[in-house]
């Protein structure tokens, strides 16, 4: 017998010693659990790490009967640290910036409006450091956690403001956005936002990131308290009469997105079909219109081989709202960063140095690209259209990833992005659910002005849209048929040859997929098709086409030289190249694949 069982035997009757080992026993079991919840990153931070200072504003005081009670009585909310609040310090998220400034004299007029009409603030929320970055990550008050899905980022630089509502602990939230800071963290935490039209709610006391992109938005899980807070913070009038809608879907956005179309587009589709007032929903090329009504833009346009137009036009837009970021930023804040030099998060701090070192000199260039950006969207929109865009054209990325987000990420974000933030237009969020278990949202913008008009549709529209989300996550998109006539196949794929050769591309598009519903196992097939819906700028489908090829034979080399062009097209580099560097693997004398592989890596570096 071991000496411990002899000392246990010896002293079995001794209730200290048992004593002694149930203490050790829990210790040992806390430490099992706590190390389990580390791996598993489940702890979380009290409030979820969303508030970098709490305190209580309480409401006005209703007014006597028979008065009507203040539209937001009972709710509380917060607020982006960059709204001046009377006797404290205004942060900006970094605390160089809150040492080094002085408390605030008196409270913003958005912060006092919202109490005014009933709300109670209960405090000021964490961002992106100076209003820069789209994860929501800050070095120095630490990373808002995600409530819904906790291993991902919540987005930024609105991060904290959208976590509260996320997270239930606050009704609604004020933030600001300049290049997507609310859509993207909304996106991203699967809650409504609203980005107003530029200009319509002030913000005299409200430190800003870029005067000419900055709007202040909000955050809210009900549609019904999105729009009791718009109603307050754009004094809108309670009655309007009600418009015809007209649903314009931007087809080739959606290529952009990584979520199905029946997740989004047809969701939305079929919400409106059973509702009035709705006209039937159109479809449109959105780049190829922007490309004719926006004239100053073209010198901003890089247009690699082989690429669509349609595509580059939004690469354009955004780099010249990020041009205009950095400029604006340095106007206002280069002075204090070369005094001060505040310590930054590496993320952060790489922006603020390129937002430094710009050197830009035609503004008014700038400034001529977003006039024109408005006056087509409101061309397009008149006085009852509503573009339908994805939000975000990726899931959003693991908490923590040691490589950061890719430059591919930040283009394909801020493709979407730009569009409201360069014309100054209204976009509502709109969570849709889940896909492989992210959230998902769609976008809805229309034109300068029309705020009311988009907060009404929302309203209006969203219970038919619980519906469908419901039946499409509950349903499953068919295979096509694999027991078809061969020789009709053949046939069909002949005819589809014959209409690609004559340019008749859609001719060719349905040739092919009569062919797949008879034999969906010939790789030829949806190579083919991939081709034609190349040609009509349809990369997702063409992208999706040429991974079924690929998985039917996996040496199809125009599958992969044709997939790596739509993964270009959709601001996928590194994939692209992978498709040219397997292509060159099958045929390591091809030169298209060795030219585009060269040309993808000397942009990327």
């Amino acid at each position: 017998m071991s000496k411990p069982l002899k000392f246990m035997q010896s002293n079995a009757s001794n209730p200290k010693l048992w004593i002694l080992i149930g203490v050790s026993v829990a210790g040992i079991v806390i430490y099992a659990e706590t190390r389990r919840r580390r791996n598993g990153k489940v702890l979380q931070r009290e409030d979820f790490g969303a508030f970098v200072h709490r305190f209580e504003l309480k409401p006005f005081p209703q007014p006597p009967p028979p008065a009507a009670r203040l539209p937001l009585t009972g709710l509380i909310f917060a607020v982006k640290d960059v709204f001046d609040v009377k006797d404290y310090v205004t942060g900006f998220g970094n605390p160089d910036w809150k040492r080094t400034h002085d408390v605030a004299e008196k409270t913003d007029g958005a912060v006092t409006l919202l109490l005014m009409n009933g709300a109670a603030c209960v405090g000021k929320t964490v961002m992106d450091e100076l209003g820069f970055g789209i994860t929501g990550e800050n070095k120095q008050y630490g990373t808002p956690t995600n409530p819904k899905f906790p291993s991902f980022v919540c987005g930024g630089s609105s991060s904290g403001s959208a976590v509260a509502v996320a997270g239930e602990l606050v009704d609604f939230a004020l933030g600001t956005d300049t290049v997507g800071c609310i859509r993207i963290s909304a996106s991203f935490c699967g809650i409504f936002a609203f980005r107003p039209s530029h200009g319509v709610v002030p913000m005299n006391r409200v430190l800003s990131n870029s005067p000419s992109l900055d709007t202040v938005g909000w955050f809210a899980r009900d549609p019904s308290i999105l729009h009791r807070v718009g109603h307050v913070l754009l004094k809108l009038n309670s009655v309007e009469p009600r418009r015809m809608r007209r649903l314009v879907f931007a087809d080739d956005l959606f290529q952009l997105s990584k979520v199905p179309l029946q997740k989004t587009v047809h969701v939305v589709k079929k919400a409106i079909e059973n509702l009035s007032g709705y006209q039937s929903p159109k479809h449109m090329n959105f780049g190829q219109y922007l490309v004719s009504k926006i004239p100053s833009l073209k010198e901003f346009l890089q247009q690699p081989p082989n690429s669509q137009k349609g595509i580059s036009i939004f690469k354009a837009l955004s780099s010249v709202m990020i041009l205009l970021q950095r400029c604006e930023f340095k106007i206002n804040h280069e002075e204090w960063i070369k005094s001060v030099k505040p310590k930054l998060g590496s993320n952060v701090s790489e922006d603020v140095l390129a937002a430094i070192k710009t050197s830009y000199d035609d503004m008014k260039t700038l400034y001529k690209v977003r006039t024109e950006t408005r006056l087509a969207l409101q061309s397009l929109l008149k006085d009852d259209g509503i573009l339908v865009i994805p939000t975000t054209a990726d899931l959003p990325p693991k908490l923590s990833t040691k490589k950061g987000i890719s430059s591919e990420f930040r283009d394909r974000i801020f493709a979407l992005s730009s569009i409201s933030s360069v014309s100054g237009c209204c976009e509502v969020v709109v969570p849709l659910g889940r896909q492989d278990d992210c959230p998902i949202s769609i976008s809805l913008l229309t034109f300068h002005g029309a705020d009311k008009f988009l907060l009404d549709t929302v309203l209006d529209i969203f219970s038919a849209l619980q519906e469908q989300v419901s039946i499409a996550s509950n349903s499953s998109s068919p295979f096509a048929d694999t027991n078809g006539d061969m020789d009709a196949s053949e046939l069909l794929k002949e005819k589809g040859n014959a209409a690609f050769k004559g340019r008749q591309w859609n001719k060719a598009v349905n040739y092919y997929t009569e062919a797949i519903k008879l034999n969906g196992t010939n790789a030829t097939y949806y190579c083919n098709r991939a081709a034609a819906y190349l040609e009509l700028g349809c990369f997702q489908q063409a992208e999706d086409d040429c991974s079924k090829a690929i998985l039917l034979d996996k040496k199809n080399v125009k599958a992969y030289l044709r997939r790596g062009t739509a993964r270009e097209s959709l601001l996928l580099y590194k994939e692209a190249i992978k498709d040219f560097k397997h292509a060159l693997v099958l045929e390591p004398q091809n030169k298209v694949a060795n030219l585009a592989e060269k040309r993808l890596r000397k942009l990327i570096s």
